[in-house]
């Protein structure tokens, strides 16, 4: 979640006007700020969380590794602000993703005794929480559905054409093993389905990765 008022939510207009408030009484929880290293793990999956962390600026990935040793990435965020360890701090449950830092970052840990205290003594904070927890949880459920029910040349289409309106909550990895994974698949699989979306004239790649190409056609492809 981040720590700074969102356009959208039913209490998105209470944020703007308590953001002040609500950022202060959260930043009284923190008890180390500190630097961290590129590849760093923030959180680790099947950890104890006792701690939330917050990153003010720059970029992490997320991921998760099954027993059976696939891997899903859920992408990379460019942080702004943003809290981790927050769904672990109200369920108790262990850490469900890795949460790795992508360059070198600034970190600051919050006292989970202390962001309990500061809950029970002011509901309104913990109003903020719960509708943020809310927007997250929904974005996250429809990135995971949308991988699992549709094909994978659907998914990058889809990707693709979202990356394009700016309005995906993660993004991807310049590393095409790391695409596929991002879309629950092998190497392979995902290079094949690039190429079905090359053959019909939707996108191309250049040095950066890729591209659309054909943008109306990508639309009408997803829709």
């Amino acid at each position: 979640m981040q720590l700074k008022p969102l356009a959208k939510g039913r209490f998105h207009s209470l944020w703007e006007q308590e953001h002040d408030a609500i950022e202060q009484i959260m930043r009284e929880c923190i008890t180390e700020t500190k630097v961290v290293a590129a590849q760093h793990k923030l959180m680790q999956q099947g950890q104890q969380i006792n701690a939330l962390i917050l990153v003010p600026h720059g970029r992490i990935s997320m991921g998760y590794t099954a027993r059976n040793g696939r891997s899903f990435q859920l992408g990379t965020m460019m942080c702004d602000s943003q809290l981790f360890g927050e769904m672990e701090f109200f369920t108790d449950y262990l850490c469900q993703l890795d949460i790795i830092a992508e360059e070198s970052l600034e970190i600051s840990i919050i006292n989970g005794d202390k962001l309990q205290q500061a809950l029970a003594k002011t509901p309104k904070f913990a109003l903020f929480f719960a509708s943020a927890i809310a927007i997250d949880y929904q974005d996250t459920v429809d990135i995971f559905t949308r991988r699992m029910l549709y094909p994978i040349a659907y998914n990058i289409a889809y990707d693709l054409y979202h990356q394009y309106l700016q309005d995906q909550p993660v993004k991807g990895f310049t590393k095409c093993y790391l695409e596929a994974e991002r879309f629950a698949t092998t190497d392979r699989v995902y290079r094949r389905a690039v190429k079905k979306l090359e053959e019909q004239g939707l996108i191309k790649r250049d040095k950066e990765g890729l591209i659309i190409q054909d943008l109306e056609g990508l639309k009408a492809f997803i829709e």
